[in-house]
């Protein structure tokens, strides 16, 4: 059957393969068409950008549910970005590589994702992810996979999870997957409450530090002062912020990170 397509308007600020390749989220590739293809809870999606205008496969109606939130598209970036340029460095990482949002993805996903990003090159985590879906998850459209529930690993051995190649990892995740489907990590209160008691929570987690606890508070929880410093984040700090985050950051810290941190590992400036 035929997909139907959609066409939106972007807002300013906006690129959508900055946005799905910067880091941030495991599960997007762009196929021959130049769609951005993934998948977005239990749904398959392929999405291009043409100057300002998204052509999606999905209703306008579903794009408001799911995928509206999921690209962060009512926040006003430009005027964040605005601010942030008052900082020299800041400025030169919005001016190159302008666009970047944070996505919205969810907590389950991003917590498990991050886990499996420890000491690991981007690559390797997008294979582990792509066989932890497709050994765990459902099949939809296309071949694509949702990802598995936390109540389905909670069940699981570490040798069950030996498929996906993940190492030291698989102990971390099954840890995770029984204390959310449990209850001792709420992420309901997790949403609820203010950063500092996500901290807390997350880090009841085997093999949760505080790398991946920011992560999943910035990228699943929409807690934008949350601060994820991997090498290249901590370098950026030693460098050029020795005493802290400029003040126009304030509030909004893990976005200006996201801005430095891509900027800091591509741009030809620092090769």
């Amino acid at each position: 059957m035929k997909e139907n397509y959609i066409k939106i308007k972007t807002p300013d600020v906006f690129n959508l393969e900055l946005m799905l390749d910067c880091g941030q989220a495991f599960r997007w590739a762009k196929d021959s068409d130049g769609y951005m293809c993934g998948v977005v809870g239990d749904r398959a999606y392929r999405i291009k950008q043409e100057g300002n205008t998204l052509t999606v496969n999905c209703s306008e109606e579903e794009f408001d549910s799911v995928l509206r939130g999921y690209l962060d598209f009512d926040r006003d970036y430009a005027t964040l970005v605005k601010g942030f340029s008052s900082d020299a460095n800041l400025k030169a990482a919005v001016g190159e590589f302008n666009g970047i949002r944070i996505l919205r993805q969810q907590p389950w996903e991003t917590l498990c994702s991050f886990i499996i990003s420890q000491n690991n090159n981007i690559p390797r985590i997008k294979g582990i992810i792509q066989r932890l879906c497709e050994g765990f998850g459902k099949e939809i459209d296309g071949g694509f996979y949702t990802f598995p529930s936390a109540e389905k690993l909670s069940a699981c051995t570490v040798e069950d999870l030996s498929p996906i190649r993940a190492g030291f990892r698989s102990k971390y995740i099954i840890d995770a997957a029984r204390k959310i489907s449990g209850g001792e990590v709420d992420f309901k209160a997790i949403d609820e409450n203010d950063i500092s008691f996500g901290r807390e929570e997350l880090i009841k987690i085997k093999g949760v530090g505080k790398k991946v606890a920011e992560c999943t508070l910035l990228y699943g929880f929409g807690k934008f002062e949350a601060f994820p410093e991997d090498v290249w984040v901590k370098r950026i700090m030693a460098e050029m912020y020795p005493d802290g985050m400029p003040e126009c950051t304030r509030g909004f810290e893990g976005i200006a990170q996201q801005y430095l941190f891509h900027w800091r590992r591509n741009s030809e400036s620092f090769r």
